[in-house]
């Protein structure tokens, strides 16, 4: 299988994933389009994608699909069942695996436990989905081994009863935003939008962003591009870090205390519109 990843996603951190695209293991078909995608970062799904019946199966079709040259991150199952071991113990021979995706993380020790059942140094992202995970965030995201939080917002909200609005869910998501701090991790990875319009997409994009997240779920190869292109700096903040870095380098400096922090800001959004290949755009 021909590993049709575009170069500037192969290339970006995953640590700067914007968009995070979940595809069924269940067919292996799917693989090359996702792989084709503007998805920052792909992920092959036999956890919730996957029935129960078709596990196994759609587990060895994976397997050789990621021999064959497909790589991405794998949303393994939970640690309470039986397929846990065994999706750790198919993915250990894998080369190409860029990552696992832990579901329903509720302790530490199911990532410690992970990490230790897979190749050393392989990332692993936890999967917050019940209010027991989310109590627990702050030890999850200093667990050796875990690499990046990430919010399974419909788990959570059949957990808990809570809506689908933005004030339902901001205790949530600020949670994993600071716990993602006190870890030093990355920014965490938000819950997907289902069923919504581009326009309701950029509008949850924006709840995303202001929290604090700085990355996204999707199921749909088509959201990938607006969801990269939401969660990156804007023009405007191009524009002004790119006048302020100026000012600074012809040796203007500012007269407040406020000058060094709006710099160091101006130089983040330079980064960060770099790597994104939006500095020179």
């Amino acid at each position: 299988m021909t590993p049709y990843r575009n170069q500037r996603a192969a290339d970006l951190p995953a640590r700067l994933s914007r968009s995070w695209l979940l595809t069924s293991a269940a067919n292996t078909s799917l693989f090359a389009p996702a792989l084709a995608s503007e998805a920052d970062s792909v992920i092959f799904d036999i956890e919730d994608a996957v029935p129960e019946e078709d596990k196994d199966n759609a587990r060895v079709d994976m397997i050789q699909a990621m021999k064959d040259g497909a790589s991405a991150w794998v949303r393994v199952n939970d640690i309470t069942t039986p397929h846990w071991e065994k999706d750790l113990a198919a993915l250990s021979e894998v080369d190409n695996l860029r990552g696992i995706v832990l579901a329903k993380t509720e302790h530490p020790d199911h990532i410690t436990k992970t990490a230790m059942m897979s190749r050393a140094g392989t990332p692993v992202v936890a999967l917050i989905e019940s209010a027991v995970g989310l109590m627990n965030a702050y030890d999850i995201a200093r667990a050796p081994g875990v690499f990046r939080l990430a919010f399974g917002v419909g788990d959570f909200r059949k957990d808990t009863g809570a809506s689908g609005d933005a004030m339902a869910l901001a205790f949530a998501r600020s949670t994993l935003v600071t716990a993602s701090r006190v870890g030093e991790l990355p920014g965490p990875i938000d819950g997907p939008s289902n069923g919504v319009s581009r326009e309701g997409l950029e509008d949850a994009c924006k709840v995303t962003q202001s929290m604090g997240m700085t990355g996204k779920l999707t199921l749909y190869p088509d959201q990938a591009d607006t969801i990269n292109h939401a969660l990156a700096p804007s023009e405007q903040e191009i524009r002004w870090a790119r006048e302020m870095i100026e000012k600074a380098n012809s040796g203007h400096t500012g007269a407040d205390g406020s000058y060094l922090p709006r710099l160091a800001r101006a130089k983040k959004v330079s980064e960060l519109a770099e790597t994104y290949g939006l500095w020179n755009s």
